[in-house]
């Protein structure tokens, strides 16, 4: 592996919230073209190290580099115009606008204006979303709005995705269609950096992963080495 085939590389990194650390000495490295997940119970620190990478919390000690750039010294909105797409827990859709006008919202940072094969795009891998297009997002349903929130990440073309829980209160079936729909949207060229409690659902999915626990990094490796790991096993995996 060289130095160019690293997208983002997080070193050391630190995040408090006032007195409660929310991550200490963090170390991680996504490369072009994976699907890398981040495993760990509620409170582990996974969110945390999302936001500290879209730059929502400052991180106090350490290096968010991506693409060669410390985003540390870069305003939130410069990093989503730099490439980086954050669809967070909880979806954050605009439940008072359509669907068009979210996607559309979501291209503010562009210089281009020329949207139509985006839009092209985006309603050719969620057929429900072009059906709506002119539907309330908060009508839609549960399923519905992560199509949304994820077509709205994917009209930013940004070269990462940080997908914050996608499968969270959604049916068994359901689940399973975001996940097949994440794998496309990989292999069609976006890197995703990967929160899922659901860690089987995550695993099938991912190259490889990071164990997150109270904050700290305590197992890294494969895909398939995390899902055969009894530690993993036991602790995420139901045994």
């Amino acid at each position: 592996m060289s130095a160019n085939d690293i997208l983002l590389s997080i070193e050391d990194l630190h995040v408090s919230y006032g007195s409660i650390r929310a991550l200490q000495g963090v170390s991680i490295e996504v490369r072009l073209g994976e699907i890398v997940t981040l495993i760990g119970a509620n409170g582990a620190g996974k969110s945390s190290l999302l936001r500290a990478i879209s730059g929502l919390v400052p991180a106090q000690q350490g290096k968010i580099i991506f693409d060669g750039l410390d985003l540390r010294t870069v305003p939130a909105h410069r990093i989503v115009e730099l490439g980086v797409a954050h669809v967070p827990e909880g979806r954050g859709i605009f439940a008072n606008l359509t669907v068009m006008e979210n996607l559309k919202l979501a291209t503010w940072s562009r210089k281009d204006r020329d949207l139509s094969q985006d839009y092209e795009r985006v309603f050719n891998i969620f057929p429900r979303l072009a059906e709506r297009r002119t539907q309330l997002a908060g009508t839609l349903s549960g399923g519905e709005q992560q199509m949304l929130a994820v077509a709205r990440a994917l009209m930013t073309r940004g070269r990462l995705m940080l997908l914050d829980e996608p499968s969270m209160g959604l049916a068994p079936v359901l689940v399973r269609e975001i996940f097949q729909t994440l794998r496309e949207i990989n292999a069609a060229g976006t890197t995703i950096l990967l929160v899922e409690q659901n860690a089987r659902q995550a695993l099938k999915l991912a190259h490889r992963g990071y164990v997150l626990e109270t904050g700290r990094l305590v197992l890294a490796g494969t895909a398939t080495q995390l899902a055969t790991d009894p530690k993993v096993k036991d602790a995420y995996l139901g045994g």
